[in-house]
């Protein structure tokens, strides 16, 4: 009924989710108080302050998904691709950092944005087929992400 959990495992999972968040940052705050609050923004634009919490909890449930996967064992084909498409969607989601805020590039940030949605999405359906309770803890970001292409598609409209 209870599962054991491999503590360390679990604590490696979530760090290098939230790493990926941190060196996102980097890209982030070089450019929030100059190039960002200057840009318009859509009347949906969310405060600041609610970024920080919303990406620490995704980037827990991420780590807590892969985690999920990685106890199925690396010998199994099908964990292997999973952790593959994950690092991908992950190195994306850095990536998009650095488009948008560290290049200032709106334009170049949505189109891979796009990419990052598509990769989270074949994340989920791989991590489906070794964990179920795994791809379902990447839904609310994919559900964010959705969101996010969104509000980098209107900010990028209404400042060119």
């Amino acid at each position: 009924m209870f599962q054991k959990v491999n503590l360390s495992r679990l604590l490696v999972s979530v760090i290098i989710c939230q790493l990926a968040g941190v060196i996102g940052s980097i890209f982030t705050s070089s450019s929030l108080e100059s190039w960002y609050i200057l840009l318009e923004k859509p009347a949906f634009n969310p405060p600041s302050w609610i970024f920080f919490p919303v990406w620490t909890t995704l980037y827990t449930l991420m780590g807590i998904s892969l985690y999920l996967v990685w106890e199925k064992g690396l010998q199994q084909r099908e964990v292997k691709v999973g952790i593959f498409l994950f690092g991908l969607q992950l190195g994306l989601n850095i990536l998009w950092s650095l488009l948008f805020f560290g290049l200032k590039a709106p334009y170049y940030a949505f189109l891979e944005i796009l990419v990052l949605w598509f990769a989270i999405l074949l994340t989920s359906i791989k991590f489906w087929k070794v964990s179920k309770k795994a791809s379902m803890l990447l839904i609310p970001y994919i559900l964010w992400v959705s969101f996010a292409a969104l509000l980098n598609y209107q900010i990028w409209v209404l400042n060119t």
